[in-house]
């Protein structure tokens, strides 16, 4: 038995092993691995072993792809082992014509990264499935690397790979406790002894939740059982030349896929049953659940109508077992939070599927220092104390019944909520809000009129909200508008090295005078933009600091990392304590003079700069910023005094034909002039120069992470620029993860896109390859391609003058 170790991995599944074998691969050899029972235990060994390139996000997508990579032939040419994995291809039928624009969708997205989507007809799906009824289908999307892996062998292929290169791999051996030592590393006690490591990594899949209350975290999972059946033989099946290719038909939630000559059909039903929530049975290894059939029978009887061949088999096997979900399905990899050097590998719903992929993104992540793509679809710090036990029940429910639902743009799913509220919650929902979710808060996404319906509609075209959210924009542009920000998250930084720290925090300085306002990004070591934060300076050692609000935990680990070289200053998160309204618009001035004494003049309170006010008798902090190109404040106060603001202001807006607006109009808005977001613009792919933001970046006279790849940026491969795209009036409205092309070859990626109300323009930002500015391009929206346009300077305003100093 180790006693020390660089990394402990806890959990012997596909993740964990596929950690161990790529950190030594990556030349991190003292690694150990500790698996109570036989590797594999838990859901690794019961998976049906299908393998998809098949996902709406590029990270996961290329996750995916090298774990097809990797089982198809690089894991066994390296170790030896057999891993049995059989490329059969896959198919995704659909009788939905927005299913259709979904699968164009991501066929878009893997050409942007190098993997060939097929869209079927009818005919040619029969070709490829000659077993499948195609009566009634509309179209199919072809996944034709695909295929099926042996759970067990891959996993065990990957140990033996691991202990190849140095790992060591200890079975049946218990965790029993998780602490620190004096020096700060990680003491795991198991019933074998104990370990001591630098790093610790939760792999532990079904157990994932028990570890990480030991490792002092409420991980948002929920072990969910999953059922599917094993045919005997069937003559159809047998009498075939060639391996069936893994059938899906998503309106009807299953799959399909050969088993010799069998089939193995897998239902998602609606409502899913979690399964040892708190915690698993200590006895629970390579068990399964009794079959529980009369919750899938239609679903069965479904997939037989479209594979009728399926009828002719008996019932060979029934397989119920535990896969854990998250509160978006998707699984947690990444730093824990607040945890120096704790790690999670866990969370996937599909961790064979994933696994390889995703040992491989954690070990680059582990050994480089910074994730080697963007991680926020998997980053374990998307979901916050909000994600209690109600809440994940809730959603892993939900996922699990969407399973194969269409992912739409601009869709919110409503089970757990509402979480997170700011104080004036009541007051918009009876304005008409209709809420969205940001990081557990409820977010106003737009306000439905009076008698209107106050549902979204789901569309890959224009929603029901299209007209109201051009409404809320021409308020805004013409009189004024109020929006609830509370969502941000919200920092103040305090101390007698708050201004060593702030200037050492990212690639700008911060403001050097009181009262002033300045944006800062803070940078991986290769140039990537990690975070955003807005700086107010409010004191000679003191700074308010805003970022968004799904970045809450992510960027409070990245101030209290940075805090590590300074030992006299205090961070502090005030996110629930201060509420945000944004006023905005050509009367915004007018209506504030109303409410407070204060002189509001340009000269008083500039562009950029805050002031102290007293606004109808509340304390508020007023930020001369505007993330929508209009004149306006945000007015940040205590959340206990935020609905006497609220209410003050809508008493007095009145007069001023005040409207609300919500994040649709402002997406619609900022977008018009060429504002970046964080989390879609801004990525940590990519450095600050390519996003176009290079007055944000000062480079003299100062040290912060990845000064040294800006001061080489010329250098760095692969270089991309951002750059607002104008697209032809005809087609769909952009959203994201557009192709964009030049005479059919790919050139960039939109990475968000609306449809301006005031310029009366559909309005994309993308990243193209360099040098592409002279070239004919054309954006590809779910299948359709319009012609597109680069904008030297925004289509509003591009002098600034509206937003600097107000409408006339």
């Amino acid at each position: 038995m180790h006693d020390h170790a660089c990394v402990i991995i806890i959990g012997g599944g596909a993740m964990g092993c596929s950690l161990a074998y790529h950190l030594t691969k990556c030349g991190r050899h003292d690694v150990v691995l500790v698996e109570k029972n036989e590797l594999t235990a838990g859901s690794t060994w019961h998976a049906a072993g299908l393998c998809t390139h098949f996902a709406h996000n590029l990270t996961v997508m290329h996750m995916r792809a090298h774990s097809v990579r990797l089982y198809s032939g690089v894991l066994e040419e390296d170790t030896g082992s057999p891993v049995s994995f059989h490329r059969t291809g896959a198919l995704r039928v659909t009788r939905s014509g927005d299913r259709m624009k979904e699968f164009r969708h991501v066929q878009g997205l893997g050409k942007f990264a190098g993997f060939d989507f097929h869209i079927l007809t009818p005919d040619e799906l029969a070709k490829v499935h000659p077993l499948a009824d195609t009566s009634d289908i509309l179209g199919a999307i072809h996944e034709p690397l695909d295929g099926h892996v042996d759970p067990s062998q891959a996993t065990h292929a990957m140990a033996a790979g691991a202990r190849a290169g140095g790992a060591a791999i200890h079975r049946h051996t218990k965790v029993m406790g998780i602490e620190r030592n004096r020096s700060g590393e990680w003491v795991v006690e198991t019933d074998q002894g104990s370990i001591v490591g630098e790093h610790l990594v939760n792999a532990a899949g079904t157990w994932a939740y028990e570890i990480g209350r030991m490792m002092g975290l409420e991980l948002p999972v929920v072990p969910i059982l999953h059922q599917y059946l094993v045919t005997d033989r069937i003559e159809a099946v047998a009498a075939l030349d060639r391996e069936l290719p893994i059938i899906r038909d998503a309106e009807e939630s299953w799959y399909v896929r050969q088993e010799r000559d069998g089939l193995i059909v897998g239902p998602y039903e609606r409502d899913g049953v979690p399964w040892s929530i708190d915690a698993v049975p200590p006895d629970f290894g390579m068990e399964l659940l009794p079959p529980d059939l009369d919750r899938i029978e239609d679903i069965v009887e479904a997939a037989m109508n479209r594979v009728p061949a399926l009828a002719a088999g008996g019932i060979k096997t029934v397989v119920n077992g535990p896969i854990t979900f998250t509160p978006d399905a998707g699984p947690l990899i990444g730093p824990a939070f607040g945890c120096e050097n704790g790690w999670l590998l866990t969370g996937s719903s599909m961790g064979v599927m994933e696994g390889g992929g995703a040992g491989k993104f954690l070990a680059e992540w582990m050994v480089g220092g910074e994730p080697p793509m963007d991680p926020l679809a998997v980053d374990s710090r998307r979901f916050g104390a909000y994600a209690d036990r109600d809440f994940r029940i809730a959603k892993a429910i939900e996922c699990f019944g969407n399973q194969f639902a269409i992912h739409y743009p601009y869709e919110e799913r409503e089970a757990g909520r509402p979480k997170r509220v700011s104080a004036i919650h009541d007051r918009l929902r009876a304005a008409g809000a209709v809420f969205g979710v940001a990081y557990g808060w409820e977010r106003p996404n737009w306000f439905a009129p009076e008698g209107a319906d106050r549902r979204s509609t789901l569309s890959f075209g224009r929603a029901n909200w299209f007209d109201a959210v051009g409404a809320e924009c021409l308020a805004v542009r013409d009189r004024v508008g109020l929006a609830d920000m509370s969502v941000f998250s919200k920092f103040l930084i305090s101390g007698p090295d708050a201004v060593p720290f702030m200037e050492s925090l990212g690639a700008n300085r911060p403001p050097r005078s009181i009262g002033r306002i300045g944006l800062i990004h803070v940078l991986t070591a290769s140039g990537g933009v990690l975070s955003e934060f807005t700086v107010t300076r409010t004191g000679e050692d003191g700074f308010y600091l805003t970022s968004a609000a799904a970045a809450e935990r992510q960027d409070g680990d990245v101030l209290r990392a940075h805090a590590k070289a300074f030992s006299g200053v205090t961070i502090e998160r005030v996110s629930d304590r201060i509420g945000v309204l944004s006023l905005m618009g050509a009367r915004s001035r007018e209506l504030l003079e109303i409410l407070c004494d204060a002189d509001l003049s340009n000269g008083a309170l500039p562009w950029l700069s805050s002031a102290d006010l007293t606004v109808a008798g509340v304390r508020a902090r007023a930020l001369r910023v505007s993330y929508v190109g209009e004149f306006g404040y945000e007015l940040h106060c205590d959340m206990a005094d935020l609905p006497l603001l609220y209410d003050a202001l809508i008493r007095e807006g009145g007069a001023f034909g005040l409207k609300h607006f919500g994040a649709f109009a402002m997406n619609s808005m900022r977008l018009e002039k060429g504002y970046r977001a964080w989390g879609v613009d801004y990525t940590t792919e990519r450095t600050p120069l390519e996003a176009g933001v290079a007055s944000f970046v000062k480079l003299d006279g100062r040290t912060f992470t990845g000064r040294d790849a800006l001061a080489k940026h010329s250098n760095r491969a692969d270089i991309k620029e951002m750059v607002l795209l104008r697209l032809a009036d005809d087609g769909p409205d952009p959203f994201y993860g557009h192709l964009v092309l030049s005479n059919g070859r790919c050139v960039g990626l939109v990475t968000s896109g609306s449809f301006g109300h005031r310029t009366g323009a559909k309005l994309a930002l993308a990243y193209l390859d360099a040098g592409s500015g002279d070239l004919t391009l054309e954006v590809e929206i779910t299948g359709e391609r319009l012609a597109a346009q680069i904008l030297e300077r925004p289509p509003y305003d591009p002098d600034n003058a509206r937003l600097i100093n107000g409408a006339g």
